[in-house]
């Protein structure tokens, strides 16, 4: 049977409006950091790359080439870690400035991926990707943790709604974040014509 991360997998990626605690489990992701505006087309090209070595495992069978331990799955939605050069001060004063912004935005991958699968899928995919993209592509193992997450429908520019709710659970909950400057985003769905359509799962790692 496929496995489809929508049904198998719903508690982690798709949660409740309000805010609830969640157990994350060890997990495996191709990764590409980079700083600056989102709406830049550079930000476009390397979620481009992620898509790209996403599709050419998940295609492996059909390229005539079976890794072990593969099954029939749904490619998982597009996460990204984000955090600012700026200072919360110099952003309540200011505003967000876009420019400054820095960010490891991520796919994750099935747990019959390797290193060995990764450095395959790449030789592959060469020729599609960014050569300036290559240094900062990798395929990464992350820890289990719990975290603190909501879905937040609307534009991103609309998100500090949502993270109020965030930040007001873990204060009433006597909860600590684990790094107060990052937050993780997951898109479950974009909607370039119209935002208010965007369903986002927001979420704080914490201690």
């Amino acid at each position: 049977m496929k496995h489809e991360w929508r049904k198998h997998e719903k508690l982690i990626y798709i949660p409740k409006v309000t805010a609830d605690v969640i157990e994350i489990s060890k997990m495996k992701y191709i990764t590409i950091s980079g700083v600056g505006n989102p709406n830049q087309e550079d930000f476009k090209e390397r979620i481009k790359t992620l898509y790209t070595l996403s599709y050419a495992i998940r295609m492996m069978p059909k390229k005539g080439f079976t890794p072990e331990g593969y099954f029939e799955y749904t490619v998982y939605p597009l996460e990204g870690d984000w955090s600012s050069k700026q200072d919360i001060n110099d952003i309540n004063s200011e505003g967000l400035n876009k420019e400054k912004l820095i960010y490891t935005i991520m796919i994750r991958q099935p747990d019959f991926v390797t290193q060995e699968l990764f450095n395959k899928a790449w030789d592959m995919s060469r020729a599609k990707i960014k050569p300036d993209h290559a240094v900062s592509v990798k395929f990464v193992e992350k820890e289990a943790h719990r975290a603190v997450q909501l879905l937040h429908r609307g534009s991103y520019d609309s998100e500090p709604e949502s993270f109020l709710k965030l930040n007001e659970f873990i204060e009433n909950n006597e909860l600590e974040r684990m790094d107060a400057a990052w937050h993780r985003e997951i898109y479950l769905r974009m909607d370039e014509n119209d935002p208010s359509k965007n369903q986002t799962t927001l979420r704080y790692s914490i201690k």
